[in-house]
């Protein structure tokens, strides 16, 4: 049975009554992500800390949905936004602790700027990251890699908060990493994670940052509003294809619905032209994956993670 207004809003005064961090009725998620687009969350919640998270995590009715969202760069908010509570981790989850082999990292660090400090203090094997929009929890989530290296190859451990509200720390091995997947449980938040380095000189590293950001600007629609790559690679025993170049055979590149367009420069890669919908970016992405799907028999599947409830949709 779905809750009333008058419930959720009952429910969410009882769980929030001592918490230290902001809670937004009705707050606008669009300007929030690379996209642009997207409705509004019904309460969003910035928790202070990993303790004022816990606690409320402990409070909140299991009935109530919870969402947990980064820096907003992967995912596609559908037009009638998302219901229950949204928890954002931002400023009390942002500390980058350097140690002698390897960085412990708050979840709200941008990857690229993870990859700065390591840079700094003499820690190579962390390039990568400098390619990667996003934030670290939720590279560690979909185990996000480029340029030859992904989390799975660099993470020591997490520290997550449950949707019960325990704090627990998992080994890089019990997360059972995937190819842009791990294992974490459902409904948990990453809070911190340790990454490994390499001791290098620093010289060196901000070269190889300095070419991946290089490479990333000659290929990529970086300055675009968009999300990243759209869709995973197929397996290799599917398709030797990767998944920009079967979107390109598939005749493409330069596709529009609405404001929504297929990157010319980089045909993995969505762009919202202007005023393009939550709705335009999904729906074109389906037309893609049906062409794809016609032309090659090869299923693509969202890398992008799309999510809330279409414009018009109830609660």
């Amino acid at each position: 049975m779905s809750l009333s207004a008058a419930s959720v809003t009952e429910l969410v005064r009882e769980a929030f009554a001592e918490t230290r961090g902001r809670l937004t009725p009705q707050a606008p998620l669009g300007p929030r992500t690379w996209f642009r687009v997207g409705g509004a969350a019904e309460w969003l919640f910035q928790p202070a800390d990993a303790e004022d998270l816990a606690s409320v995590m402990q409070r909140l009715s299991p009935e109530l949905p919870v969402t947990a969202l980064g820096a907003c760069s992967n995912v596609i908010i559908r037009d009638g936004g998302l219901d229950g509570v949204v928890i954002r981790l931002a400023r009390g989850f942002s500390d980058i602790i350097i140690e002698e082999d390897g960085l412990v990292v708050g979840s709200a660090c941008l990857d690229a700027t993870v990859a700065e400090y390591a840079a700094q203090a003499g820690l190579g094997g962390l390039e990568f990251l400098a390619g990667i929009p996003g934030s670290i929890g939720g590279a560690v989530r979909m185990n996000a890699g480029a340029y030859g290296s992904d989390i799975a190859a660099v993470l020591d451990w997490a520290e997550i908060i449950t949707r019960d509200g325990s704090l627990i720390r998992l080994e890089a091995g019990a997360l059972r990493f995937g190819y842009r997947r791990s294992g974490l449980p459902e409904g948990a938040l990453v809070i911190r994670a340790r990454l490994r380095g390499t001791p290098d000189a620093p010289a060196e590293i901000a070269a190889r940052i300095a070419e991946i950001r290089a490479a990333r600007e000659l290929s990529q629609p970086v300055r675009a509003r968009t999300g990243g790559s759209t869709f995973r690679n197929p397996d290799p025993d599917i398709s030797p294809r990767k998944a920009w170049e079967l979107i390109d055979a598939a005749g493409c590149r330069g596709l529009r619905r609405g404001d929504a367009q297929v990157s010319e420069k980089h045909c993995n890669f969505l762009i919202n032209l202007d005023q393009a919908t939550a709705a335009d970016l999904e729906g074109l992405g389906e037309d893609v994956r049906q062409r794809v799907a016609q032309q090659f028999g090869v299923e693509l599947h969202w890398e992008i993670k799309r999510m809330g409830k279409a414009e018009g949709t109830p609660a």
